[in-house]
């Protein structure tokens, strides 16, 4: 049997099991109902295998948005995302694309809030809404590419810091008094945070490249120019498909990430049809 193809029982006492997709990321669970409470064992395990896939989905699983809100629980605390409003559940984040309302920024390669401190640790990602043709989310592993980094650049990039900025979110804020003072209350809520550009996972303890061309904008101990040149470099490494996991959307679906070892990108080939999912963010550590 190829690797790929192969479905392997998580460790420990299980209800459910994993068939590896992609060889470097991505994941089907299989046997697992999202609806029903999850007890200590069960979760742990599903920890575990998203933290060894780093892309985990569960096909139809359909979950009202007080469920998604309920699972996303069971990983920690949940962000409020600052640049979305609120509502009933303040803990999700509409991502409702269409003819009148045009993708923002989530077409463009990103971990989820590296412009905070303690950026997004795990994304739970569910969909309700989509087009008949487009609309994939593309995934890529940062500790692979990493890993395929040569020796001496990666004892080069070990050490280095960089600055991050919510870059895309400032096109929301228009020229008027109003927006503007909004503006610098974001800014004092984020003040640039600076994160390793190798940092190490707080799990697995290994390595993974991070920095990502929509929200990193300089490394701290290069000079300007020496730094563009750089991160270019960097930034094009997600391009590889070797490293990537595309997933094709079904109405329901449920997939999970860990945003400290991948970077994803939702791709923006079906306006102006409409796409419409709803997102919840676990709150992270501070990377180091």
């Amino acid at each position: 049997m190829s690797t790929q193809a192969a479905i392997s029982p998580v460790a420990g006492s299980r209800p459910f099991a994993v068939k590896r997709i992609g060889s470097h990321l991505g994941a089907e669970v299989i046997g697992l109902d999202l609806k029903q409470p999850l007890d200590t064992q069960t979760f742990r395990a599903l920890e575990l295998a998203l933290v060894e896939h780093k892309v985990l989905y569960v096909r139809g699983a359909n979950l009202t948005t007080k469920e998604h809100v309920d699972l996303s629980r069971n990983f920690g605390d949940l962000e409020v995302h600052p640049f979305r409003p609120e509502g009933e559940f303040p803990e999700i984040m509409v991502l409702d694309n269409y003819k009148d309302n045009p993708v923002l920024s989530t077409d463009v390669w990103h971990s989820d809030t590296t412009f905070r401190q303690k950026p997004t640790k795990y994304t739970i990602l569910r969909s309700q809404i989509l087009p008949e043709v487009g609309g994939d989310t593309l995934w890529c592993d940062m500790e692979a590419v990493y890993q395929r980094l040569s020796a001496p650049m990666r004892k080069f990039l070990d050490g280095l810091t960089a600055v991050h900025d919510f870059q895309n979110f400032r096109k929301l804020f228009k020229k008027t008094p109003e927006d503007q003072e909004r503006l610098r209350k974001m800014e004092e809520l984020y003040p640039n945070p600076i994160h390793p550009v190798i940092r190490t996972h707080p799990m697995s303890g290994r390595k993974c490249l991070y920095v990502n061309p929509q929200f990193t904008i300089r490394i701290v101990e290069l000079d300007e120019d020496e730094s563009r040149v750089v991160l270019d470099y960097l930034f094009q490494k997600v391009h590889v498909p070797e490293f990537q996991f595309r997933f094709r959307w079904g109405v329901g679906d449920v997939i999970f990430w860990d945003n400290s070892s991948t970077q994803h990108y939702a791709a923006n080939d079906y306006y102006p049809n409409r796409r419409r999912m709803e997102r919840t963010a676990v709150i992270g550590d501070s990377p180091s």
